[in-house]
């Protein structure tokens, strides 16, 4: 998505980047509010004693260790379905609805092409609290993430503006892939480190 929101591509659809922009981030936002607050509430719908027994826990546990060690491979995606918006939308509808369709679907994170189980994760652990506040920090965390280096290309005027973002991209995914690899690493630790005092 990084490359069909930029200033130029928006500028030759006579659409304006900054009002595109803006509804990819807010829906962004808003498909995370709704993956995480239906995980809480799904999760909700487990008995508190079930969802924070020592058994639940592991298992969680258990399940973010695997999410690691498959993102350890360090493929360009993991198990998912291969579904993304149609990028006709790009000629057929005004930037701010394809903004926001787009956005929509990569904050909900289930809908598109999973780059990393942190997506698996973020919903598992939304279920887990149970709480719909804490299923709706975790979903606007990570929909507002997923969607901030659309801001990259704030700056960009010409072609070789657009390549400069996109070699940056591409110098910080392997430090974002660690962060990501860290983040489920500490995740499990806590959670068994919880199983452990339950």
């Amino acid at each position: 998505m990084l490359s069909s929101i930029s200033p130029l591509g928006e500028r030759a659809r006579n659409s304006r980047w900054w009002l595109t922009t803006t509804a990819y981030l807010l829906g962004s936002l808003a498909g995370g509010l709704a993956v995480g607050g239906l995980a809480a509430l799904l999760g909700s719908l487990v008995p508190d004693e079930a969802r924070g027994s020592r058994w639940t826990l592991v298992a969680v546990a258990a399940l973010l260790v695997i999410g690691l060690v498959v993102d350890l491979r360090n493929q360009r995606s993991v198990p998912s379905w291969r579904r993304q918006v149609d990028e006709q939308w790009l000629t057929r509808y005004r930037g701010w609805v394809y903004g926001v369709g787009f956005g929509a679907q990569l904050g909900f994170g289930l809908v598109t092409i999973i780059t990393s189980t942190t997506t698996y994760a973020a919903v598992l652990l939304a279920a887990l609290s149970g709480q719909v506040g804490a299923g709706l920090a975790i979903g606007a965390t990570f929909g507002l993430v997923r969607a901030l280096p659309s801001l990259l290309m704030a700056g960009v005027t010409d072609r070789d503006d657009l390549h400069r973002v996109f070699i940056r991209v591409e110098r910080w995914a392997n430090p974002a892939g660690t962060v990501a690899k860290v983040a489920l690493g500490g995740a499990a630790a806590i959670v068994l480190v919880a199983a452990w005092w339950s």
